[in-house]
């Protein structure tokens, strides 16, 4: 680290990994190709549906999209997404 920088306490693990990526040390990962492989084809849009829900969900629905700024179509996407990715677990769990 240079002199001016504000000082930061490190760990020595911290420390360790600091010294690498000054000094040219760090390898760039093989696995990030597959991440962001995985995160293009998460953003594939491959089918259409059509799905009947209530009027009130809808309307719920779209105020939390627009509080995000978002299309609530993308939201419901999303919301689906992250349950079929076990990252949205359901309440009674």
């Amino acid at each position: 680290m240079k002199k001016n920088d504000k000082k930061i306490k490190l760990d020595g693990y911290e420390y360790e990994v600091l010294e690498a990526y000054e000094n040219g040390k760090l390898m760039v990962s093989d696995a990030s190709a597959d991440y962001q492989a995985t995160a293009e084809n998460t953003l594939k849009k491959n089918r259409n549906i059509n799905i009947r829900i209530s009027e009130n969900d809808l309307a719920a629905l779209q105020r939390k999209a627009a509080r995000e700024g978002i299309p609530y179509q993308t939201l419901i996407g999303s919301i689906l997404h992250k349950y079929v990715s076990g990252f949205l677990k359901e309440a009674f769990e």
